[in-house]
């Protein structure tokens, strides 16, 4: 039996690069490569600014959905020509799609009127590759009552669940979130709030850098109780999930408001804050799941963070902090790795949603097919 191999494609909210995962999904999940593409900077200036609202908004989403449907192309295209690979021996490609607005419902008077948007043209990413596309994942749990996020955990079931250990994944990219894998099969999880997002926003305004490497500028600070709690004294944090959130509520703008009054901070102790700011709301979700014996397994940009990494085994010190390099998938990988086990579990007629997570009514098969 010819392997049955998967695609998957994944920007996430830091854009900075279009990562490209290949699967093969029987007897077992395996990922056989992966690679990264970059993002052109006029194509990744018009994302971040669709991000939030403003003029001739559905014009600028129109060009972009079909300039993005075309990069993406491109990196498939690309990516099968350095691995020797045929359209024809891709079964599908699962793509996520760039989010350029996220309004889950917080309660339920407004569920009717809660959205989230993905652009990446499909049909231009089927029609240039050849290959059958699976794509518009969110949409369909959230015209169930969910949240359309996360949708990682159904996958990270299938790849990392283990009867022998409580485990939690935490995909630290631009947000945070948890997947709760328990050694009794119950499965939870959430956004816990900012990962890298607001670390990458003030070090790309202040140094002109798209990310601080090693977490080095924020640890050459200090935290600043009084900006931390500000932070901290967000509705969120104080929601139980399903939760979900975005650039939306975390950007510069953010940071900026919450600054006033504490103008003379230094830099630096800004940026270590908003690690600060990353790890406690990280952590304070994981204790809030009650586990007193769990493994810690990072994944997305944010494992790399030395400081950050640091900064979690220190507040949670009796729990063990490795990434998912240790369960088969590298941890740069598995969100892109996830959304091409979604266009399996399309295919075949699987759930991709985890209704304890998502808060959907029921569980509901994902996505929408672009056939070749």
């Amino acid at each position: 039996m010819p392997p049955d191999r998967y695609i998957g494609l994944m920007s996430g909210t830091s854009l900075d690069a279009i990562d490209v995962a290949l699967i093969e999904s029987h007897p077992r999940i395996r990922l056989v490569a992966a690679r990264s593409y970059p993002i052109p900077a006029a194509l990744r200036d018009a994302l971040m600014a669709l991000c939030q609202p403003g003029n001739n908004e559905i014009e600028r989403l129109g060009r972009a959905d079909r300039q993005l449907g075309t990069t993406l192309a491109d990196a498939v295209l690309h990516f099968l020509q350095e691995h020797s690979l045929a359209p024809a021996e891709i079964t599908a490609i699962g793509s996520h799609g760039q989010t350029v607005r996220h309004r889950p419902s917080s309660a339920k008077q407004d569920v009717d009127s809660a959205f989230t948007l993905q652009i990446g043209d499909p049909n231009t990413l089927a029609e240039v590759t050849g290959i059958s596309v699976v794509g518009d994942f969110r949409r369909r749990d959230v015209a169930a009552g969910g949240q359309g996020a996360p949708l990682v955990p159904a996958f990270h079931k299938a790849a990392f669940s283990s009867p022998a250990s409580n485990r939690v994944i935490a995909n630290i990219g631009g947000m945070a979130n948890i997947t709760v894998l328990r050694s009794n099969g119950q499965l939870s999880g959430f956004d816990t709030g900012p990962g890298n997002v607001l670390l990458d926003s003030w070090i790309q305004h202040c140094q002109n850098r798209h990310y601080d490497y090693n977490g080095e500028w924020a640890a050459s600070g200090k935290v600043n109780a009084a900006l931390l709690a500000r932070f901290l004294d967000s509705p969120y944090y104080h929601r139980t999930g399903p939760k979900s959130t975005g650039r939306e509520d975390y950007n510069l703008a953010a940071i900026q408001a919450h600054l006033k009054g504490l103008e003379n901070i230094p830099q630096e102790d800004v940026q270590a804050t908003l690690l600060e700011l990353t790890a406690v709301t990280l952590c304070d979700a994981i204790k809030g799941e009650g586990m007193t014996e769990f493994e810690l397994y990072l994944c997305g940009g944010g494992a790399h963070n030395i400081h950050l990494r640091q900064r979690i085994s220190e507040i949670l010190p009796s729990s063990q902090v490795a990434d998912t390099s240790q369960l088969g998938i590298d941890p740069d990988w598995v969100e892109a790795a996830a959304f091409a086990w979604l266009a399996h579990a399309t295919l075949n007629g699987i759930d991709g949603n985890v209704p304890s997570v998502t808060g959907a009514k029921r569980a509901r098969i994902l996505g929408a097919i672009y056939p070749a």
